[in-house]
């Protein structure tokens, strides 16, 4: 089994809910199954460049225009997408820990899916006969677990929630239906007298979603 791990959180893990998430999480599968390959990638140690328009035009135009010829800077431009799609590539689990910012992810998170997720990379496109677009996944990944902690509290379907609908379409759009979510709301103390109940809550889910993915990936489940 491989494990890539993408922290979105500056925070030092005594101070950061969602970094105990993942160490609830890693921990149990590592429990688990001792063998697992975990790949860390700290985006605030290696962080993501914005898309620009010259890395735009030698991933996306290139991928449209087969007369395009991807000029150095393009090329140089991409080199992140390029390192981290192959990590992406061999993982057959995500793991995306951060906090909720502003009802969205952290910017330097959306920057490295920007990257990664990307054609000629980690999917192939094209258009399919009839119209739209023919997506083929050049990836292995099976399941993204999800781990935030966010201040305020959140239901499910809420339309506050900007995170949880831009992670689940962008993995849809490769291929990856299978999103796990372990979240720990309500964590600003001076309104949510329960925080630390709720924070105890969702690392318990963080370590039955370690059982699950464990489960489907065990060789008698592939």
């Amino acid at each position: 089994m491989n494990v890539l791990h993408v922290c979105a959180n500056p925070k030092p893990a005594e101070d950061s809910v969602s970094k105990q998430l993942s160490i609830a999480f890693i921990s149990r599968l590592v429990e688990l199954n001792p063998d697992a390959e975990i790949n860390n990638i700290d985006l605030y140690q290696d962080p993501p460049p914005y898309l620009s328009y010259t890395a735009w035009r030698g991933i996306w135009l290139a991928a449209f225009d087969p007369t395009h010829k991807v000029t150095k800077e393009e090329a140089k431009a991409a080199e992140y997408a390029n390192r981290h799609a192959e990590l992406f590539n061999q993982a057959d689990v995500l793991v995306l820990t951060m906090p909720m910012w502003n009802f969205g992810p952290p910017a330097i998170l959306k920057a490295w899916l920007d990257m990664v997720l990307s054609p000629g990379r980690t999917f192939d496109i094209g258009l399919a006969e009839g119209g739209g677009l023919n997506v083929r996944p050049r990836h292995k990944l099976r399941s993204v677990v999800l781990l935030v902690a966010s201040g305020g509290v959140y239901t499910e379907g809420d339309p506050r929630d900007a995170l949880t609908p831009m992670i689940r379409s962008a993995f849809a759009f490769v291929g990856v239906q299978n999103l796990r979510i372990a979240w720990a709301d309500g964590q600003t103390a001076l309104i949510f007298g329960d925080h630390e109940q709720r924070k105890q809550t969702a690392l318990e889910a963080a370590g039955d979603l370690a059982e699950e993915i464990a489960a489907d990936l065990a060789p008698s489940a592939t």
